[in-house]
């Protein structure tokens, strides 16, 4: 996938380039995890179809971050979290499955309840699985449609994720190539150059400096001829949380 300089079209026409007579399930990403890129999925989804070919999504970073509407995406099957974004615990999230494919899915240990024919009864109980995550999901989702107002919270975290992506940028004299169209909560920034080497060992070494020295976590990567550091915006975040981290990278980068 084309990265730093990245475009909708351009992830479109990689993932037709991709494709050969052999390809028959694409794994696809909603909202990638390092260059937190929000996925043009219909369109991708569009064109492995004309291709014969299936699609599972993985939409780890999407339910919460983004409007997710799952059957206007064209896809087979999507599966996703909602302890990132959605308010839920660990270890809850959610699969979903296109009625065409429902009847070739099944778990890799069997639940209790198994009918014929009966999809969810098949994944309802699998062994001694405690279900107190996925009971707890429906509070989650009342919590930010009710308390928080979803479409409020979503349009806050984007503005402040943008518009703190420009202010880092030109703060760290970096540029910021991502579109406003790809960006959803979070954003990924090349850093100064002055942290040191672009190695995966000095990326671990900057982010633990941010975690214990400044109790700001940030995965810091390696990639790309750089250092970035991905930012995630939450309802409880503000401009004055930018501003540290950016004086954060600064104590860091002097060294």
């Amino acid at each position: 996938m084309p990265f730093p300089s990245v475009t909708p079209e351009g992830v479109v026409a990689a993932l037709a380039a991709a494709i050969t007579p052999r390809t028959r399930v694409a794994l696809l990403d909603h909202v990638t995890s390092e260059s937190a890129l929000v996925l043009p999925l219909a369109r991708m989804a569009a064109t492995c179809r004309a291709r014969g070919v299936a699609v599972l999504v993985d939409g780890a970073h999407a339910p919460g971050a983004i409007d997710v509407d799952i059957d206007a995406l064209g896809v087979d099957w999507y599966a996703a979290n909602l302890h990132k974004w959605a308010f839920a615990p660990r270890a809850c999230g959610v699969l979903w499955a296109a009625p065409s494919q429902r009847a070739g899915l099944h778990p890799a240990v069997i639940s209790w309840g198994v009918v014929d024919d009966d999809w969810i009864a098949e994944f309802d109980w699998t062994g001694m699985r405690d279900p107190s995550a996925w009971l707890a999901a429906p509070a989650a989702i009342a919590f930010m449609e009710d308390r928080l107002d979803i479409d409020a919270m979503r349009a806050h975290n984007h503005a402040l994720a943008w518009n703190g992506a420009t202010m880092l940028a030109d703060r760290w004299r970096r540029s910021f190539e991502t579109p406003e169209s790809m960006t959803g909560c979070m954003v990924a920034l090349p850093m100064p150059a002055r942290p040191g080497p672009v190695t995966p060992d000095n990326a671990q070494r900057v982010r633990d400096a941010l975690f214990f020295e400044h109790a700001i976590e940030v995965p810091v990567l390696a990639r790309a001829d750089r250092l970035w550091a991905r930012v995630s915006i939450q309802v409880y975040n503000d401009a004055s949380d930018l501003e540290r981290l950016g004086d954060a990278v600064d104590d860091v980068a002097g060294r």
